[in-house]
């Protein structure tokens, strides 16, 4: 009952991270599209490249669901509220 009580702790602090990191993501990718921060900047590059590989194929999933609103993408609101589901799963059944 402890091992399925610490995986359980993890997968919760691993679904906050992985929210925070979608948070972080758009946040940035708006900053760079509006020219505020500029993409030579190779700090930049790598927080965008590694953001993108961890982000961009839950993402590309989620998109293929749905509908197109022109430019405006709510793929990173509905995986925030997937998440956010799947926590409080987890903290009503699991271990809390």
């Amino acid at each position: 009952m402890i091992f399925f009580d610490f995986f359980l702790y993890i997968s919760f602090q691993l679904l906050n991270f992985y929210k925070y990191a979608i948070i972080i993501y758009v946040i940035i990718s708006m900053l760079i599209s509006f020219n505020i921060i500029n993409t030579n900047n190779q700090f930049i590059s790598i927080i965008m490249n590694f953001l993108f590989r961890l982000i961009e194929p839950v993402l590309s999933v989620i998109r293929k669901f749905t509908p197109n609103f022109g430019s405006i993408d709510i793929a990173p609101v509905v995986l925030i509220i997937l998440i956010e589901g799947l926590q409080f799963i987890i903290t009503k059944y699991g271990f809390m």
